[in-house]
């Protein structure tokens, strides 16, 4: 089912949902941009959520837009690690609900 070919298509939301699809294009474009954070800090971010939401296509898109900010291998397995240990500690905390 993941085929990055699929990103093709995204551009058929320009055509099907104008209004929407540049709203949403604009809302990225600002969430991402430098400010109080830097883009290269928000593209760790993006890569530690893609990896809590297990979107392949995002993982792909943001590790790549990381490393072009200047994200050094490190800093993404970091990341990538902080994902993890927030991910399990959310199954831990869940955990609460199964136990009397």
């Amino acid at each position: 089912m993941y085929d990055m070919n699929n990103m093709k298509k995204l551009k058929q939301y320009a055509e099907l949902a104008p209004a929407a699809w540049q709203g949403f294009m604009a809302f990225d474009k600002a969430a991402m941009a430098e400010g109080a954070i830097s883009a290269k800090n928000k593209e760790l971010i993006a890569v530690a959520v893609a990896m809590t939401t297990q979107c392949p296509y995002c993982i792909e898109i943001h590790t790549g837009r990381a490393r072009t900010a200047g994200c050094t291998e490190a800093e993404i397995a970091e990341t990538v690690m902080v994902a993890a240990a927030l991910r399990a500690g959310a199954a831990v905390t869940h955990g609460t609900h199964a136990i009397k």
